[in-house]
């Protein structure tokens, strides 16, 4: 299964799940997470215990928040992550968004509030143990994050840097063939 996990504010019908859906057909889950990061963590490690349970192999692809949950899910779990434009530091760089959020998808709101904040550092992995597991997707162009602090703080992992770009990582899909190739590793 390759377990494709957004960033805040968004959902698993998001453009880069839908991308992802598409190439890799039903090898491919993509749940709706719940913005309580302590929720959010609870369902992907449910997911992971399940495919444990069943021996069978987890991928794991994460954007921005989500590839936060991914490197934690990845050490947890000896598990292969692919991070795109991933805050590392979650924490630190949604801080200032405390207060009501809207959902990109369906521009719900909800409230997002410093206690949630202070929930993310529960799931910090500092250093990453296996870095040779992660394929790091960085655009400089990220208007959201400075992408040398994902890039310097994994070091090791496999890196595709890319000039220009945003923080949704631009022709995303181009890379979903290297994407397919790391995981068959």
């Amino acid at each position: 299964m390759i377990l494709y996990i957004h960033g805040f504010a968004s959902s698993g019908l998001g453009e880069k799940a839908r991308k992802v859906r598409e190439y890799f057909g039903e090898a491919v889950f993509a749940p709706s997470l719940s913005y309580v990061p302590e929720l959010a963590v609870d369902t992907l490690e449910q997911i992971a215990l399940h495919c444990r349970k069943r021996h069978e192999p987890l991928h794991l692809i994460g954007s921005s928040l989500g590839g936060f949950y991914a490197l934690y899910l990845a050490a947890r779990h000896n598990l292969q992550a692919v991070l795109v434009n991933p805050s590392l530091r979650p924490w630190e760089t949604l801080a200032a968004r405390t207060t009501q959020a809207v959902n990109y998808y369906d521009l719900t709101r909800f409230e997002w509030s410093p206690r949630h904040v202070e929930s993310l550092r529960r799931f910090r992995v500092e250093p990453f143990p296996h870095p040779e597991k992660v394929l790091l997707m960085l655009q400089t162009g990220d208007e959201v994050l400075d992408y040398r602090l994902a890039r310097d703080a994994l070091p090791g992992a496999r890196l595709i840097l890319e000039e220009g770009g945003s923080h949704a990582f631009e022709g995303f899909e181009r890379h979903l063939g290297t994407i397919r190739d790391f995981f068959a590793s």
